[in-house]
């Protein structure tokens, strides 16, 4: 009888023993405790209803936003000073002078004197050369000027707003908005973009006539908004409505740039990528190599997997979940490059017909 005890006795002590392990590898200390491990992913189950993540991260903007405006005030001189004479296309004014910001007492004569090894052991080096983070660089994704956000909310009454974060660049220092359109095919034309945005509500009536039924389609394409990783319609986005996407012409804007800021889709772990300032998409034709890896040899590749990739910081696993609109090569991408690749740089008043500066102009 005492043996059959003891039998029944060893599966209870066990299953409580098993219970005690649990509860202490689930306590809060223990969770405290337990290293998190790195990933190559993004979160795909959200613990969070949307409504918590938005109240929290609005409550954490201007903690943020105060954090990276004071580190830019470190590194940078960001006043408004316009170079005389040297303007945009338009007439916005260049900004003049050295920006970065040396150490108290150092000058650009003295670190230039200095050899790197003694600029590095004093740690002279100018903070304004290292890596420029992202506002949020924890999470990242696309950022975009004010200007764009209120023009985009009157054409097609589409919200670029995020809730988290807001553009931290001074606008003096972006390109002007909206830039003009100069064409390889059509010199003839000068700024075809008539000084507007060229969205999904123009794009029609401003290059019908111009634009071959295939070039037509493309920009079509390159101004129609898809799904992204941070507006899109699930519970994981920073818009405060559910979002129709962004267009490639959000960020390239009328084929050139807003400055719109995003992280390189294709590096890991988090920390370590890099803050990405818009490029412009003028001379593209000359252009063979794409992407921060260099690994994208066209404009096609480029285009085709910045929406497979970038679009969803290079998390494929992401992307299906949010809705990721997978570009046809032949039709669709083939359309879209043709366009990209008669986008031109401005004239230059000072270059004759064969690109050589002409002396009657150039000083």
């Amino acid at each position: 009888m005492k043996l059959r005890v003891k039998l029944l006795m060893w599966p209870l002590m066990a299953l409580l023993l098993g219970m005690a392990m649990i509860l202490a590898t689930t306590s809060p200390q223990a969770a405290a405790e337990k290293k998190e491990l790195p990933s190559s992913y993004a979160p795909v189950v959200i613990k969070e209803d949307f409504a918590t993540i938005m109240t929290r991260m609005k409550a954490e903007k201007p903690k943020v936003m105060d954090r990276q405006m004071k580190l830019l005030n470190l590194r940078y001189d960001l006043s408004d000073r316009p170079a005389k004479g040297v303007t945009m296309t338009r007439g916005k004014p260049i900004q003049e002078g050295v920006r970065a910001k040396l150490a108290a007492g150092m000058t650009w004569e003295k670190l230039g004197a200095m050899s790197p090894e003694e600029i590095k052991d004093k740690g002279l080096w100018p903070a304004g050369f290292l890596p420029l983070p992202h506002p949020n660089h924890k999470e990242g994704g696309m950022l975009f000027p004010k200007f764009m956000i209120e023009e985009m909310k009157k054409q097609e009454n589409r919200d670029l707003t995020r809730f988290d974060l807001d553009f931290d660049l001074p606008d003096h220092f972006l390109p002007e908005f909206p830039p003009p359109i100069f064409l390889i095919t059509r010199p003839d034309l000068g700024d075809v973009s008539q000084g507007k945005l060229v969205t999904r509500m123009n794009y029609y009536e401003l290059f019908n006539g111009i634009l071959n039924p295939k070039q037509l389609e493309g920009l079509r394409l390159l101004v129609t908004p898809f799904m992204q990783q941070q507006f899109n319609q699930t519970e994981d986005r920073r818009s405060e409505l559910p979002s129709q996407g962004v267009a490639c012409f959000d960020c390239h804007v009328n084929g050139h740039t807003n400055a719109a800021t995003h992280l390189a889709g294709d590096v890991r772990p988090q920390e370590f990528r890099h803050r990405i300032d818009t490029p412009t998409l003028r001379g593209v034709h000359i252009q063979r190599l794409f992407g921060s890896q260099r690994a994208l040899k066209s404009v096609e590749d480029f285009t085709e997997f910045e929406q497979r990739a970038a679009y969803f910081d290079g998390d494929p696993v992401i992307a299906t979940k949010k809705g990721v609109n997978i570009l046809e090569r032949g039709s669709q991408v083939h359309d879209m490059a043709e366009v990209q690749e008669i986008l031109d740089f401005p004239p230059a008043p000072k270059l004759n017909i064969y690109g050589k500066l002409d002396p009657t102009k150039a000083t």
